[in-house]
């Protein structure tokens, strides 16, 4: 008898450290991809209080919000949020100029692309850390559209569009407000369609300063930034000829 339960509990001991062991290999994974960022900085579980908890007043009162913007936000509004599901930096052509795009900038398409697969990684790793359910998982009443399966806390959203804003608005400094004011309506687009609370999306917004900040202590980064700024300026040089 004896024997069976040492070996039950051996079992679940290896179990457990298989387990631990898949967890870490997969976080290795990801921070072994980042572009401009080193030894696991910014981690969003370092930096970020944790969400509101589960049966709390906060998580009530962060609910409350998402059912009444998610209600009373128009067909218009959903809309544009569905289409931002998949975004680049080219969403900003609007707030930047009609010469902002793809084709004339390959070296800044790929230069962001960088930029926001950092940010997402960052992003992911903390969802998985804190494990936080998206509002339409709490209350299913808030289900539409093509369902995400990740967790809520903070938003790739929030902190990818920021991180992308807060990058070009350095590159456009002329174009900072609209550039940010943009970032900031993606993320809330995020909540009129009950994808995230409120908290999720300025938690995203303090993650993607703190990505900016690191990112600039990197010289790939630095390097690739300046190339990007000449092509920018060329291209606007261009279009006004």
């Amino acid at each position: 008898m004896i024997f069976i339960q040492n070996s039950a509990r051996c079992l679940r001991v290896a179990v457990v450290a298989t387990l631990l062991t898949a967890s870490s290999l997969a976080v290795f994974a990801k921070e072994s991809a980042l572009n401009y960022l080193k030894d696991g900085k910014p981690a969003a579980a370092e930096l970020l209080a944790p969400p509101p908890l589960p049966d709390s007043a906060e998580q009530a009162a962060d609910m409350a919000t998402v059912r009444s913007v998610y209600h009373a936000a128009n067909d218009m509004d959903k809309q544009a949020a569905y289409a931002e599901k998949k975004f680049s930096v080219f969403n900003f052509t609007g707030a930047v100029g009609a010469y902002f795009v793809e084709t004339n900038l390959p070296k800044t398409a790929k230069f962001f692309e960088k930029v926001q697969l950092d940010a997402e990684t960052v992003t992911d790793l903390g969802k998985d850390y804190f494990h936080r359910p998206r509002p339409f998982t709490t209350d299913t009443n808030l289900a539409n559209g093509k369902l995400e399966k990740s967790f809520s806390y903070p938003s790739g959203h929030s902190t990818e569009s920021m991180v992308l804003a807060l990058v070009l608005a350095e590159l456009m400094p002329a174009q900072h407000d609209a550039i940010l004011a943009h970032a900031r309506q993606i993320g809330w687009h995020r909540v009129q369609i009950a994808r995230h609370y409120p908290t999720d999306i300025y938690a995203g917004r303090v993650l993607a300063q703190a990505i900016v900040k690191q990112f600039k202590k990197s010289e790939k980064f630095e390097e690739e930034f300046n190339e990007a700024k000449a092509e920018i300026e060329a291209a606007r040089k261009a279009a006004l000829n």
